[in-house]
């Protein structure tokens, strides 16, 4: 049962703290000011876990309107965050879990808390668990690498180690099979011609979720850099990042607690329940500081995880005005893309000859539901929907606010990295056998899956050139998230992703099986 205590989710009116009700609340608050229909019918939703995708959609959609309203659906969404999701001192916690209808096979702990009353706890806002005066519990420990700092750009991808001209034709090959936008390849060649960039020893990375595996920390450290290390107070994460940063060229600086005994086994900090004293451990660090959000969890503790560390990073923002952030953008959402890029969907479409014959039947067969035209020719900008249902709505909701975070601090003249991942062979994504069989099979409709290696040195250097090259905001935000994505080749395959991954799966399985 879900401990909840820290940042837990608002009771609903039957008394239970529902995940489907906060989700849609948030989205109905985000598109009330621009898309009143919207809203209504995000309200209205009465099956959340399966018709979430049509909203979530249809916050890109009515963003698409102008600058200004993309930009409001960023800021209100958030504010609907921040108002509702409350912190309960752990000390007050009674032991009763969200009801997480919407994780996939999630009932554990459902309906337990119908039978208090709203107020057992001690429930404050966010932002007064930030501004709360706390022990602070943790001393600041730091490992110092003997390793010499790498000073070029070296990409680990299928057994080789990519540099200089290897790299760059790699790079070419990615572009021209629609696996990269040029934008995110001509960033990468831009951090090759410049090595020195590589050296982050000058700012203060701290990554939240610092053991993930897509996150930039062990590149950083690579690299030279200083990383300050946030996650949870298990000691194998801790041993691999001290071993790692003790091989390196870095120095990795970890939250630990006073007291004998190994580094490892009194490192750590729980983002959900340690907020307040968090807030305060951080403000004592120099430097500049680049706020890095790498953190996953499952079903609904990721919007909590997700919801700290907005907190967090809002509050040393207003503090640190010069603080810098970083996301990691899911390529499995909703995204407006490029003219090219529906061009080359449009030409990839018209080739697949070879399916031609199938197609048709599939479509019939399936009431149109399989082999879907990625876009109608011609958009400008199109719509890629890859949003995969078995994700789930908790696990769109906590993308989408980073997503919301990167607009409105780039409005506000923050410094924002928010760069589209790749589809990765992580252990979060093997672990779920129907995401496996997908991924296993992408290969056929133009999806190039990576390994956890190659992706994560890639968004590092993508990461490093946002940060040595900052860009003002564009003229729309959807301009600003389509720079320097690198999504696999979801938005440039022929069909809509969604329409193809079953038979994706199917290749999948019948491939495990041969």
């Amino acid at each position: 049962m879900d401990d909840p205590s820290g940042v837990v989710f608002p009771r609903s009116s039957d008394g239970v703290r529902s995940t489907s009700a906060l989700g849609r609340a948030v989205v109905a608050d985000a598109l009330r000011g621009v898309d009143a229909v919207g809203a209504r019918a995000a309200e209205g939703e009465t099956n959340w876990r399966r018709g979430y995708l049509l909203h979530f959609r249809r916050l890109v959609e009515a963003g698409l309107t102008s600058a200004s309203a993309a930009q409001q659906i960023a800021a209100d969404g958030l504010a609907s965050l921040h108002d509702r999701m409350r912190f309960v001192p752990p000390d007050d916690a009674t032991g009763d879990g969200p009801r997480d209808e919407t994780s996939a096979g999630a009932d554990a702990g459902a309906g337990v808390g119908a039978d208090r009353g709203a107020g057992d706890e001690a429930e404050i806002s966010l932002a007064e668990a930030l501004n709360q005066q706390t022990d602070v519990p943790f001393e600041t420990a730091v490992v110092t690498g003997a390793g010499t700092p790498e000073r070029e750009l070296v990409l680990p991808y299928r057994g080789d180690r990519l540099s200089g001209d290897a790299l760059a034709r790699q790079l070419d090959t990615w572009v021209d099979a629609g696996v990269l936008e040029p934008s995110a390849a001509e960033a990468v060649r831009t951090v090759m011609a410049n090595p020195d960039w590589l050296d982050l020893s000058d700012v203060r990375l701290v990554a939240f979720g610092a053991g993930a595996e897509m996150g930039p920390v062990r590149a950083v450290l690579r690299w030279g850099g200083d990383v300050t290390a946030v996650d949870l107070p298990r000691p194998g994460i801790w041993t691999g990042l001290a071993d790692a940063a003790r091989r390196y060229a870095g120095r990795l600086h970890m939250p630990v607690r006073p007291g004998s005994g190994d580094l490892e086994s009194r490192a750590g900090a729980d983002l959900l329940r340690e907020l307040p004293a968090l807030v305060q451990w951080l403000m004592q660090l120099d430097g500049r500081l680049v706020l890095g959000n790498y953190a996953y969890a499952d079903g609904a503790t990721h919007v909590r995880v997700s919801m700290a560390v907005d907190a967090l990073s809002a509050h040393l923002m207003r503090e640190r005005t010069d603080t810098a952030l970083s996301f990691l953008a899911t390529p499995t959402d909703v995204f407006a893309v490029p003219a090219d890029a529906v061009e080359q969907s449009v030409r990839a479409y018209q080739a697949r000859s070879k399916l031609a014959l199938i197609r048709r039947p599939l479509k019939i067969l399936s009431t149109g539901r399989l082999l879907q035209r990625n876009y109608v020719p011609a958009s400008d900008p199109g719509i890629c929907d890859s949003l995969v249902a078995q994700q789930g709505p908790n696990y769109a909701l906590a993308k989408r606010l980073q997503r919301w975070r990167a607009t409105t601090a780039h409005a506000d003249g923050h410094t924002v990295s928010l760069n589209v991942a790749p589809p990765t062979r992580t252990r979060s994504v093997m672990k779920n056998r129907a995401l496996a069989t997908v991924y296993a099979g992408a290969h056929r409709f133009g999806v190039e899956v990576f390994e956890p290696g190659t992706a994560n040195t890639l968004m590092a250097a993508l990461l490093v050139h946002d940060l040595r090259r900052p860009a003002p905001p564009r003229e729309h935000p959807w301009l600003d998230e389509a720079a320097g994505a690198a999504h696999g080749g979801l938005w440039r395959m022929a069909y809509a992703p969604r329409s193809a991954l079953g038979l994706a799966a199917l290749v999948g399985i019948t491939g495990a099986r041969a």
